[in-house]
């Protein structure tokens, strides 16, 4: 089970969330994934009224969603569906007021096996959506862009200004997405606010990613860590920070028609980030170099840096895990998550996943 997001005075013991609170109904598409799973809770504890769409399958499973408290869980309405379907995706917006939409394939390496899924998904997933929201007329669309559709950095710390490219299947398609949500807001004048996290990371991601890979070999026992690149540089940014930014993009309505980085504005490579789990863990280990998991040279996103100064200008925003102090810490968490075994052995560190 996870806390309630720290950090932030509103979050705290649940109330009786059944009870009408007068605040917008907001539908969570990808609501059952990573950070789906915990803006959809953090949601439901501030008193809005939640419909968490989750990818439809016949095990009924709500993913991430089914860790959630049971007072939490309670009030939050659960619509099954595929955002590629464009009906099920207007019924499951009818009555909404406004949408967060991170439904989308984000795995880079599936990307370069299955790119047309990336397409569907990411691309016409994201149509439907912006569709739906122009025909039902809602008040308020954020759309979940992505640090990757900047490629590697051409200057640092990278404005929403920098140059977009396509360095990967996954990419591309996020630039199509984001394109495509502007274009809804220059052409209809639909009110959509494009949010770009940077690397989020935290309790639940999905072992694909470079901090629970690294975490959940050594808590399973191994000292030699198979990892891809380690020279890279990342900006970090603790999910409990990401989830706050969703909410201010929702409330706010200074960033509609905007894209607006998500972002810590702390650059730290890979090789720097497994060492500081290594001494957070107190575990000596060795790294393995495993030919699999490098990207190829031209896809690799060499340099992440994000500038945040317009999420603070526009939504005042700020991350509370910035710098290499709030890094630590967001590590530390976790850590502590991903080491209590009901929740370790729900991945298999062994393998490499894609």
């Amino acid at each position: 089970m996870v806390p309630p997001i720290v950090g932030d005075q509103r979050s705290g013991p649940v109330k009786d969330m059944t009870k009408q609170t007068g605040k917008k109904k907001i539908l969570v598409t990808g609501a059952d994934g990573f950070i789906g799973s915990h803006l959809t809770e953090e949601l439901a504890r501030r008193g809005y009224s939640v419909r968490a769409f989750v990818l439809y399958n016949s095990f009924n499973s709500w993913g991430w969603l089914e860790q959630a408290e049971p007072e939490v869980l309670k009030a939050i309405e659960i619509f099954s569906g595929d955002v590629r379907d464009p009906h099920g995706v207007k019924k499951a917006m009818t009555g909404c007021d406004a949408v967060l939409h991170l439904a989308a394939l984000i795995a880079i390496p599936y990307s370069y096996h299955s790119p047309d899924t990336y397409v569907d998904t990411n691309i016409k997933g994201t149509l439907n959506v912006l569709q739906a929201a122009r025909d039902l007329g809602v008040s308020k669309v954020v759309h979940t862009s992505t640090s990757e559709v900047y490629g590697t950095a051409r200057f640092v710390p990278i404005t929403e200004e920098h140059p977009l490219q396509g360095q990967s299947p996954y990419s591309a398609t996020k630039i199509g997405a984001d394109q495509m949500a502007l274009s809804f807001h220059a052409s209809f004048n639909t009110p959509v606010a494009v949010i770009r996290p940077f690397n989020t990371y935290g309790p639940r991601q999905s072992a694909r990613a470079v901090i629970p890979t690294v975490i959940t070999q050594i808590a399973n026992g191994s000292r030699t860590i198979k990892l891809g690149s380690l020279h890279p540089t990342r900006d970090f940014n603790y999910v409990a920070d990401t989830v706050r930014g969703f909410i201010a993009a929702a409330e706010s309505e200074s960033g509609i028609g905007e894209v607006i980085n998500v972002g810590s504005n702390y650059e730290v490579s890979i090789g720097e980030t497994v060492q500081m789990i290594s001494e957070i863990m107190g575990a000596s280990i060795a790294i393995e170099t495993d030919d699999a998991r490098i990207r190829p040279d031209k896809s690799e996103v060499e340099r992440l840096w994000a500038d945040n100064a317009k999420a603070k200008r526009l939504l005042g925003w700020e991350p509370l895990y910035g710098g290499r102090e709030g890094f630590r810490r967001g590590l530390a968490e976790t850590i502590a998550w991903f080491t209590k075994a009901e929740n370790l052995k729900a991945y298999k560190s062994h393998l490499y996943n894609l």
